[in-house]
């Protein structure tokens, strides 16, 4: 009976706005062919403001670093985000510090995701030292689902909970996706890649027994779905390069959400109501197709579309982003709520359960 509680997510310093990026991107290429068209383009993402770990006038942002600078920046402001995150969600939910080592021993397992930037070992590992975990936690590191790893990672803690009742899984996700924001990438897909995306870390504890306050309550494995679109490995994908980091699209990549909702629905069932979800905010249609599909309104997608609109696509820290917000307007005891993700592959990533908040 895994309780997914309350996320903590935290963002770093520099807020930074479309109209900053468009004319970032007008700067670089004054002579792109749809230089007239890419304010609109980038007004249409539904995006207003976002955050970057570094400044865009920054040589691992806008500029030229290499990609060896880009991937130690990545990794050391992911890290940076991951700890503030994970520190404060164990503080919210009682698992207080206690003398070094074992400072958080209550802890029996860690998951983390973080795609953006190499690093071995990855957050895992580093993140066992700085919390002060159990050194013989259990560990799973997510490395490549991107926008789907959040979610992802939670249907691993379900399945750990599950299968181990009375322990106590620490979800991580941190992304800094300013490190793919590269001009030597001039498509218009690149463009508003440029426009959509944000940097952040989150952070819960999944339980087989509440925590203490609301929380999204699964019933088991059974209540989760994870599916690979069939043919779709190049609809999304990532790329290394001399000069840095990568993120490149298809045409296909438009239509991929549609393309796995009749299995979503299948799997959902013809007879069990949709009350709410967290939909990744990966662009206004991805939000609005879910929505519909699912028969809910925009205001039932409303936190998505907030998430998206101040914060930008966060990748696999998305998810976590979606449910804290639902904390803070949350849906009725018993609601039957479904948090679903989006990823490169084209993968997608989904778990149903019910609200619980029976105070």
């Amino acid at each position: 009976m895994p309780y997914i509680s309350r996320p903590a997510t935290t963002f770093p310093a520099h807020k930074i706005t479309t109209a900053e990026i468009i004319d970032d991107i007008l700067a670089h290429h004054p002579d792109h062919p749809k230089a007239r068209a890419i304010p609109r383009y980038l007004g249409n993402v539904g995006v207003e403001t976002r955050y970057f770990t570094r400044p865009l006038t920054a040589p691992t942002v806008s500029g030229a670093a290499s990609i060896e600078e880009r991937s130690n920046a990545a990794f050391a402001d992911a890290l940076q985000m991951a700890t503030i995150a994970a520190q404060r969600t164990l503080t919210d939910h009682g698992l207080a510090p206690g003398p070094a080592p074992g400072a958080f021993a209550d802890i029996d397992a860690i998951i983390t995701t973080h795609s953006t930037g190499w690093a071995v070992p990855n957050l895992d590992i580093h993140l066992i030292g700085i919390l002060g975990l159990r050194p013989t936690v259990s560990r799973i590191a997510l490395t490549t689902m991107a926008c789907a790893g959040g979610t992802q990672a939670l249907t691993r803690a379900v399945d750990f909970v599950t299968a181990r009742p009375g322990t106590k899984v620490l979800v991580v996700a941190a992304e800094v996706i300013s490190s793919v924001y590269n001009h030597h990438d001039t498509s218009v897909e690149a463009m508003i890649y440029k426009g959509l995306f944000g940097d952040s870390a989150a952070a819960c504890v999944v339980t087989s027994e509440p925590l203490g306050g609301p929380a999204f309550h699964i019933a088991g494995p059974a209540d989760t779905l994870e599916y690979v679109l069939p043919g779709s490995l190049d609809r999304y994908s990532g790329r290394i390069g001399v000069d840095g980091f990568h993120f490149d699209s298809t045409k296909e990549a438009l239509s991929a959400a549609d393309d796995v909702l009749p299995t979503v629905l299948d799997w959902i069932g013809p007879h069990q109501p949709i009350d709410w979800a967290a939909i990744h905010p990966g662009s206004p249609r991805i939000i609005t197709d879910t929505a519909r599909a699912l028969g809910l309104d925009d205001h039932d997608a409303r936190h998505s579309t907030d998430t998206l609109a101040h914060e930008g696509n966060l990748g696999g820290v998305s998810i976590l982003r979606v449910l804290e917000r639902t904390h803070d307007d949350p849906p009725e005891h018993g609601a039957h709520g479904l948090a679903i993700a989006y990823g490169p592959g084209f993968n997608t990533a989904a778990i149903r359960g019910t609200w619980h908040n029976p105070a």
